[in-house]
């Protein structure tokens, strides 16, 4: 099993029901690392002139930003997975191969996910944002709050109610793959072969100079840019194999909740469990039909398992997402000095808190874990019945959607209090 790593799926019709899209993703990071779920507006920027300061570097702002739903590691700026008010979702993976990793301080990975979310109303725009940038300020430095020096390039599985695009890359150099029906997942591996629909215009060229191809066989992109043996890459015991039987057992009948079933399965080593563990985990459901809202699904805690998806729909007037914003350090944020990380935060947010403590009963009272597992997936269900009934009846009490992501949150915390306490 990999030391590192993360899974994202997409399924679309014919693999899925009711004409739904259905995008999925576990986070899987270091076992300390606190995820949040934040929300931020919609917003207009008139003073082009002032920069924007993502996790490590300054870059142009633009004109206009959409609204977007994050989870992202609490100390840094961009986000591991999210969506935006288009219904855009994206989710990154860290991966490597041939072209070497730069520790140079530039654009994350993560950025570039919180940039596409905020700059394009589809898929392929933000495809595009995420290029332009990638070749614009590059993409490295440390993914780790810490002493660990932990830095990839990125692969990025972007959806909208339409279709998806994989994006993979290797330095600057890129490769996409459009896909508009069936199923399709990224992990820690480049997995782009000679279905290629979008490139870097210099990616054979440089390739050819490596001596990494010879110019005549067919352009083979994961084979080229890294080691994978590209034929044996569907049989081999890796996740990214191990997520597409997954994904494909349930071909046809693919639900947001058989999504949910994918992203907590642990024999399989998607819902990972040690030193690198599933942090946070996301599902979205993108209806084609544009009448229909989209529905994004998130834990804010960790395992999967034995956390609730607990849903956001966007609406106007949102309330802030305070039970899952960790606190905000301003100027003693190891992030924000040079040299970074010589110090380690408290960054736990209300819910992560509440959900250790849980943790603690489940393990350690066998009695009171039935109870609280049986009352998460109670609660679970009924909001998944009331997720449902909004698709179906095409009714959106929009008054109430202002709150739904925190009163489902305290509900939640409820549910471990009521435990802990007893």
């Amino acid at each position: 099993m990999e030391p590192c790593s993360c899974d994202t799926f997409v399924a679309l019709p014919p693999a899925t029901v009711e004409n739904r899209i259905i995008f999925g993703k576990n986070s899987d990071r270091l076992c300390d690392e606190v995820q949040e779920v934040v929300f931020f507006p919609a917003a207009v920027h008139d003073n082009l002139k002032e920069h924007l300061k993502c996790t490590y570097i300054e870059i142009d702002q633009v004109p206009k930003t959409y609204a977007v739903v994050l989870s992202r590691p609490a100390w840094l700026w961009g986000a591991e997975m999210g969506a935006n008010e288009h219904g855009v979702c994206i989710g990154n993976e860290a991966v490597w191969g041939k072209e070497e990793v730069c520790d140079e301080e530039a654009l994350l990975g993560m950025d570039l996910v919180r940039l596409g979310l905020e700059r394009a109303d589809t898929a392929e725009k933000a495809l595009d944002v995420i290029v332009d940038l990638l070749d614009k300020y590059g993409q490295g430095g440390n993914c780790s709050e810490g002493g660990m020096i932990f830095s990839y390039h990125n692969s990025f599985l972007i959806a909208d109610r339409k279709e998806a695009w994989i994006l993979e890359t290797a330095g600057k150099y890129w490769a996409a793959e459009k896909v508009q029906g069936g199923v399709r997942n990224i992990s820690n591996q480049l997995s782009i072969t000679t279905k290629i629909d979008r490139e870097h215009p210099e990616m054979r060229n440089y390739a050819k100079q490596k001596g990494w191809w010879d110019g005549k066989k067919e352009f083979d992109f994961a084979a080229t840019y890294s080691y994978i043996d590209t034929a044996k890459m569907m049989i081999s015991p890796s996740r990214y194999c191990e997520g597409y039987k997954l994904l494909d057992k349930h071909k046809g009948n693919i639900t947001f909740e058989t999504m949910m079933e994918i992203l907590r399965d642990k024999p399989s080593g998607i819902n990972m469990e040690g030193e690198f563990l599933t942090t946070a985990s996301m599902v979205s459901i993108l209806p084609q039909d544009s009448n229909l809202p989209c529905i994004h699904f998130f834990t804010g805690t960790p395992d999967p398992e034995r956390s609730v998806f607990k849903p956001f729909i966007f609406v106007p007037n949102i309330s802030q997402l305070l039970d899952t914003s960790s606190p905000i350090f301003e100027l003693e944020d190891p992030v924000k000095k040079k040299p970074h990380f010589k110090i380690k935060l408290d960054r736990r947010h209300p819910l992560y808190r509440e959900h250790q403590q849980a943790l603690e009963v489940i393990y350690n009272k066998e009695e009171k874990a039935k109870t609280m597992l049986d009352n998460m997936k109670k609660l679970e269900k009924e909001l998944f019945k009331e997720m449902e009934s909004i698709l179906q009846n095409k009714h959106l009490d929009v008054d109430k959607i202002v709150n739904l992501f925190p009163q489902c949150t305290k509900d939640e915390i409820r549910i471990y209090m009521s435990n802990i306490s007893s």
